[in-house]
C-alpha cells in the first residue's frame, strides 16, 4: 500500500452533483436515513455538509429550532394530597 492509498482526498461541495445532493436531501428529509448515517454511508466529509444541503435544497423548514411543549393537565396541578385523594377514588371505582 502506497502513501495516496492511505490518504483521504478532501472533496469540496462541487466534487458532488446536484442529483446527488438531491438524493441525500430527499432520503434524509423522508426519514430514511439521519442526516449523519447519510455522511457515513455515502463518504461525504464535513460535519455540516449535509446540514447546508438540507437548508439549501431541502422542502423543511430548518430557519427556526422545533420546540416542543408538553400540553399542561389539570392533574399537573394537584396537590400530594389531591392526587392520593383521587387515586384512591378511582381504586375504590
Amino acid at each position: 500500500m502506497d502513501k495516496s492509498d492511505r490518504q483521504r482526498k478532501r472533496r469540496t461541495q462541487r466534487d458532488y452533483t446536484m442529483g446527488f445532493k438531491l438524493k441525500v436531501v430527499d432520503a434524509v428529509e423522508k426519514g430514511d436515513m439521519s442526516y449523519k448515517q447519510a455522511q457515513k454511508i455515502y463518504g461525504i466529509q464535513g460535519r455540516s455538509t449535509v446540514l447546508t444541503w438540507l437548508r439549501k435544497h431541502g422542502k423543511m423548514d430548518w430557519t427556526q429550532p422545533v420546540r416542543h411543549v408538553m400540553p399542561q393537565s389539570p392533574k399537573d396541578k394537584e396537590t400530594p394530597a389531591q392526587k392520593i385523594k383521587r387515586l384512591e377514588r378511582e381504586l375504590a371505582d
